[in-house]
């Protein structure tokens, strides 16, 4: 069907979700996430952004976690173009969902152009996890509206509140952009790799921050991703290896013989053999003992001769 975004196998029913249920799934991710804007407000007016400046990144970037890498590096006192060169890598995650979701969203031409302003983590995650286009727009469009709304009502409300207190550092909110971005990006670290990379980052990020300048420890954080893939790619095939290099069962066949505890063919070969050698041997038995019989017949026609 056009409608399924994946084949469903034969004989298995399609998975069927009402929009209703849609419609609460992409509420709940909008309005948990959108609230975190008071955080951006806060942070970007305690690094020495404008209330025009903070409300202007959030309508026109609309990508928190490029946002938060911008106003942490400024807030550091870092090159505002290195914070912005950092940022700008943040978002070019967004290209690669923008890939995928033109292929599963399937929106007219005309709407493209509107629709990849929300092209976020979190309308891509929505809309992957919807089981027909239908369902994937909706979601798709109920998360990227409520976000987009909150996220941009709470940066104001944020930043306001941040002039109203004046010194945000000495409240401690100089952390909050920090701390709601590990609180986004933990749950996504799933993998052995994904945490390996975070781990990693963290040592060159931390390593380097007393003898570069700021903004500059976190793009060269970024290498430690192709670092461990590199490390991951050279031990895979080291362990292939070691499964390739004992051809041998414990019981000497070799790896690649069926087992004849567990092959059909083999164990259907070897009661076919067996029943054939039974026969044959019960036959030779038989013939033997025919001979026999005819050799006594012969020794007593001889004696009574």
């Amino acid at each position: 069907m056009a409608e399924q975004t994946a084949p469903a196998r034969a004989g298995t029913p399609s998975p069927v979700k009402s929009d209703a249920a849609v419609v609460r799934d992409a509420l709940g991710v909008g309005v948990a996430v959108g609230l975190s804007g008071f955080a951006f407000g806060v942070t970007a007016a305690g690094s020495g952004l404008t209330l025009l400046q903070t409300c202007a990144l959030s309508l026109l970037v609309f990508t928190g976690a490029s946002q938060f890498a911008l106003v942490g590096a400024l807030a550091a006192g870092g090159n505002p173009y290195t914070a912005a060169a950092g940022a700008f890598f943040l978002g070019v995650r967004n290209t690669f969902y923008g890939l995928r979701l033109s292929q599963l969203l399937a929106l007219p031409r005309a709407v493209r152009p509107f629709a990849a302003h929300w092209v976020i983590d979190e309308t891509t995650a929505v809309s992957l996890a919807q089981p027909t286009r239908r369902a994937a727009r909706i979601g798709f469009t109920v998360t990227g509206a409520t976000l987009y709304v909150l996220w941009n009502l709470t940066t104001l409300l944020g930043a306001l509140g941040a002039e109203a207190i004046g010194d945000t550092d000495a409240w401690g909110l100089d952390a909050a952009g920090p701390a709601v971005f590990l609180a986004l990006l933990a749950p996504m670290l799933t993998s052995t790799t994904e945490r390996a990379v975070a781990a990693l980052a963290v040592v060159i990020g931390l390593g380097l921050l007393p003898v570069l300048p700021a903004g500059v420890p976190v793009l060269l954080a970024a290498l430690a991703a192709p670092a461990v893939l590199y490390v991951a790619g050279r031990r895979s095939p080291a362990r292939g290896d070691t499964t390739d290099d004992a051809p041998h069962g414990t019981d000497g066949r070799d790896a690649h013989d069926p087992d004849p505890a567990t092959d059909p063919g083999t164990r259907t070969e070897s009661a076919t053999g067996t029943g054939t050698g039974t026969a044959t041997d019960t036959g030779d038995d038989t013939h033997d003992q025919r001979g026999d019989d005819q050799r006594g017949h012969d020794g007593t026609g001889q004696a009574e001769r």
